[in-house]
C-alpha cells in the first residue's frame, strides 16, 4: 500500500443534489466495531452518536457477534462485521481484535471510548488539504431509487480499489437483560444493516455504476484501496 495514502491522502468527494453538484472534502469514514454485550462499549457508543449528524464524518456502529457467548446475543451483530475487524488486524500484523476500537479512514485504529484520542485523531484527518485532482466521488439519486455513481482520479490511482455500498439504520434504543450490560437501555446510532463490496476499481478508467436501493435507509459509498488500505473517498445519501 502506497505511503502516501497512508499519512494523508488528497480527496474530494461531490455529493449531487437536484441542485448542482458542488466539489467538497470527503467526508471521514469512522467504524467503531461495538457489541450490546460489551461492558466498555457503552461510552464509545454515546461518543458514536456526538458523531452521528456531523456531515463532515461519517460514523457508523458495526455490531460484532464473538461476544455473544456470554450471555447476551446483539440484536445487531453480524458474522461479516467481526470478519471485516479481524481483516483490518491482519492487514496491520495484528492477530487479535477488541471491543470497542474505532477504524478511522481506514488508517488510524483508537480506543472508540477515548474522546481524547478519537476527536484529535478525527481532527488530523480533517486537517488533510484536499485537491480535486486526486478522487472525485459522485452520488446522483436517492434512498429508495437508483443511485449513481462515478468515481474518477485524474491522475490514476497506484493500486486498485473496492468500491463498497453500505446501508444502515439511523437510530435505535434496545434493552438489555442479560450479560455484562444488563439492565441497561442503549441508544445506538448510525447501525450498520449491509456492507456489500460492488465493484473493482482499477483508478485509471471512471468508474460508473448504478445500484437499486429499496427503503429509505441512508445509502453510503465507500472507495477503499484493496485490502482494507486506506479510504479514498467515501459519500452519502439520506
Amino acid at each position: 500500500m502506497r505511503l502516501a495514502n497512508r499519512c494523508g491522502v488528497l480527496i474530494s468527494a461531490i455529493l449531487g443534489l437536484a441542485t448542482p453538484a458542488v466539489a467538497q472534502q470527503s467526508p471521514v469514514l469512522v467504524e467503531l466495531f461495538t457489541s450490546q454485550g460489551c461492558a466498555a462499549c457503552p461510552p464509545a457508543d454515546r461518543l458514536l452518536d456526538a458523531l452521528a449528524d456531523r456531515d463532515d464524518v461519517i460514523a457508523l456502529a458495526l455490531h460484532v457477534d464473538y461476544w455473544d457467548y456470554i450471555g447476551w446475543a446483539d440484536s445487531f451483530g453480524k458474522s461479516k462485521f467481526s470478519k471485516r475487524q479481524k481483516d483490518y488486524a491482519r492487514s496491520k500484523g495484528r492477530a487479535s481484535v477488541y471491543t470497542p476500537q474505532m477504524i478511522i479512514g481506514g488508517i488510524d485504529e483508537v480506543k472508540g471510548s477515548s474522546e481524547q484520542q478519537v476527536m484529535g485523531t478525527l481532527a488530523r484527518h480533517l486537517s488533510i488539504f484536499v485537491s480535486d485532482t486526486d478522487v472525485r466521488l459522485t452520488l446522483t439519486g436517492s434512498p429508495g431509487s437508483e443511485v449513481s455513481i462515478e468515481a474518477v482520479a485524474q491522475d490514476g490511482l497506484a493500486y486498485a480499489a473496492d468500491v463498497q455500498l453500505v446501508r444502515y439504520r439511523d437510530a435505535e434504543t434496545v434493552d438489555i437483560t442479560g450479560g455484562e450490560n444488563n439492565g441497561k437501555s442503549v441508544v445506538y446510532r448510525n447501525i450498520v444493516t449491509s456492507w456489500e463490496v460492488i465493484g473493482t476499481w482499477d483508478g485509471v478508467n471512471p468508474f460508473r455504476h448504478s445500484v437499486h436501493t429499496s427503503g429509505d435507509d441512508p445509502v453510503v459509498v465507500v472507495i477503499q484501496e484493496q485490502g482494507h488500505g486506506p479510504v479514498l473517498a467515501a459519500a452519502r445519501r439520506r
